[in-house]
């Protein structure tokens, strides 16, 4: 079965109170959905149109588990939280195997 990824590209953070209040919320969030952080606030190469900001990457094991760890109560709880404080490119995609 192939795994889901989120995959979250921070364009702008406009409110770092807002985004700390995320932080403290979306990691229980994400191990309870099952997810697996694999890269965050590391370095950063950009190529093409590419945005050199924060950018996550969280695998889960299939596209349906990262499907519902995003719409569990608890990471909306963390959106809630997040609100207005960032621009991001967040996406849900499943892999190839």
């Amino acid at each position: 079965m192939p795994k889901g990824y989120w995959v979250s590209v921070y364009r702008t953070i406009s409110d770092p109170e807002k985004l700390a209040a995320y932080n403290k919320l979306a990691p229980a969030a994400v191990k309870a959905g099952g997810g697996r952080v694999f890269s965050r606030d590391g370095r950063i190469v950009v190529h093409e149109a590419g945005i050199a900001e924060r950018t996550i990457l969280i695998e889960f094991d299939s596209f349906e588990q990262a499907v519902a760890a995003y719409e569990s109560a608890a990471y909306q709880e963390a959106l809630v939280a997040l609100s207005d404080g960032v621009e991001r490119d967040f996406r849900i995609v499943e892999g190839t195997d």
